[in-house]
């Protein structure tokens, strides 16, 4: 299981100023509002043909094909929801809020707000255990010290972990819903543009779904769909984490080692950066957050060289050895219980 590493680099003060003066004169910080606005154009007229795909299909279990490509385009927008969470698609905090709520809420049925909280918090602690909320204590756990003593059902959770994460992922497109739901809930007086535009999406998804198809199908359509719409979601940010370094509160780390000794990135090319949404570039997006996506395979070789030349770590690998990394240290952190 991976620990801290004692080094140099741990405990010397950040050398991210050079690196990001460097990111800095080779313009890759600009926006890009014009071509994102393209792709989020692209993404929502594919998102119509194939709903209107099924409505020309109507009520046909042959429907049922249509989900996956839902599924995948319903993550393109998860994309440029995260996207607008970072500020990187525009000037204005208020349209990145709105271009957020449109893709998240609207779009997707699931919270902006919460969403941007957590993940804010999880980029400005990375695989820390008590101030990351992705590496916290829940149905999977990522150390020694959270697996011991569970029994019963997390028990068997925490024994198998490795082997069911996968199938787990599929539920993931329920729990962004309703982990959204619970959020705003709690802040109805303040968040009632969220809540609104929550509203309107399950009104419209269901409505659509149930005027075009039987009941059943209807149910099994939106089942599908959040299956692989989670599964995919979950399959692109599975691999950017577990199995890295996980730093404590001991840990004397500037901002240059604590996003690149607690990533990885993803080996791939035009198909994989389109895939994962560019967070195959995890390194260089933790370092560079408000980065727009598609700059970020330029900074990758600026930020690999210049790692090499003051002796950091990076790591870089192929999209299964990324998956076999994690579900390692997954496995490992069970080992205690399967021998007990």
């Amino acid at each position: 299981m991976a620990q801290p590493v004692a080094s140099p680099a741990a405990t010397r003060r950040s050398e991210f100023s050079p690196l990001l003066r460097e990111i800095k004169a080779a313009g890759l910080l600009e926006r890009r509002t014009a071509a994102y606005a393209m792709a989020i154009g692209i993404n929502v007229v594919l998102l119509g043909l194939t709903w209107a795909a099924v409505a020309v299909i109507g009520s046909s279990w042959w429907a049922l094909l249509l989900a996956l490509p839902m599924g995948i385009l319903t993550t393109r927008a998860a994309f440029f929801g995260h996207d607008a969470g970072h500020q990187q698609i525009g000037s204005s905090r208020k349209l990145h809020d709105w271009i957020g709520m449109l893709h998240a809420n609207l779009m997707l049925g699931m919270s902006y707000g919460w969403w941007n909280d957590k993940h804010n918090r999880h980029h400005a602690n990375p695989n820390h255990t008590d101030k990351d909320p992705d590496v916290g204590e829940g149905v999977l756990v990522w150390t020694l010290e959270q697996a011991s003593g569970r029994k019963g059902l997390e028990g068997w959770l925490t024994r198998n972990q490795a082997r069911i994460f996968f199938p787990l992922l599929t539920l993931e497109g329920f729990n962004l819903k309703v982990s959204g739901i619970r959020f705003l809930l709690a802040r109805r007086r303040t968040e009632k543009t969220e809540i609104g535009l929550m509203a309107a999406h399950l009104a419209l998804y269901f409505t659509a779904l149930f005027l075009i198809l039987s009941p059943g199908q209807a149910v099994v359509f939106a089942v599908v769909h959040h299956m692989i719409f989670g599964l995919h979601l979950g399959s692109v940010f599975a691999p950017n984490h577990k199995g890295m370094e996980m730093p404590d509160d001991d840990t004397n780390w500037g901002h240059l080692e604590k996003q690149v000794l607690t990533s990885r990135n993803v080996n791939g090319g035009l198909v994989t950066d389109w895939m994962m949404g560019g967070l195959n570039y995890q390194i260089e997006h933790h370092l560079f957050p408000s980065m727009p996506r598609a700059n970020l395979r330029f900074a990758q070789p600026i930020v690999r060289k210049y790692c090499e030349s003051i002796a950091m770590p990076y790591v870089s690998t192929s999209l299964i050895d990324s998956y076999r990394m994690g579900l390692r240290h997954m496995h490992d952190v069970g080992e205690e219980l399967r021998a007990s």
